[in-house]
């Protein structure tokens, strides 16, 4: 008998592959972000990138940044935090959020608000700005635990 073949990959870099997957379905043309949820028995409950709402054309609406709010991408943008929560097909109370950019305070909320127990993340491209001080603040005093996993690349067989 063979042995079993140990160079599979682990669980953070699977879901944070599901997570980086998802965000390929961003049409952001600066910023694709993808979130996955996955509960204690190591199944996915949801999913999520960054996009307009449901009904809200990504052709009327403008993409790019702006002086004038109304006029920028960010009061229309649902993240993938609020998306992969809204998205989920069980309760997310007590599961993990595997995201690839740290969450801004905003969405750190509905994170804490909905039960999630544990965020890990692959850039701290926003480290130390207001958002993420108010963030890691409100994760602090909550509870939540959240921890950064080193870059990684996937690699595709095409063999099976």
């Amino acid at each position: 008998m063979s042995p079993k073949r140990t160079d599979y990959i682990s669980w953070d870099r699977y879901f944070m592959g599901v997570a980086l997957l998802s965000a390929e379905r961003s049409k952001d043309p600066n910023t694709q972000v993808g979130a996955c949820i996955v509960n204690r028995k190591n199944r996915i409950v949801g999913i999520g990138y960054n996009g307009f709402p449901h009904g809200v054309s990504d052709d009327e609406f403008p993409w790019e940044a702006s002086d004038v709010f109304v006029e920028s991408k960010y009061p229309y943008v649902v993240h993938a935090e609020p998306n992969a929560i809204l998205n989920a097909n069980a309760p997310v109370e007590d599961c993990v959020i595997y995201v690839t950019l740290f969450p801004c305070h905003e969405c750190v909320k509905l994170i804490i608000q909905s039960g999630i127990r544990e965020i890990v993340y692959l850039s701290d491209k926003y480290n130390n700005t207001e958002s993420d001080i108010a963030a890691k603040r409100m994760l602090d005093a909550a509870g939540v635990k959240y921890r950064k996993i080193p870059s990684f690349q996937i690699e595709i067989k095409d063999e099976i």
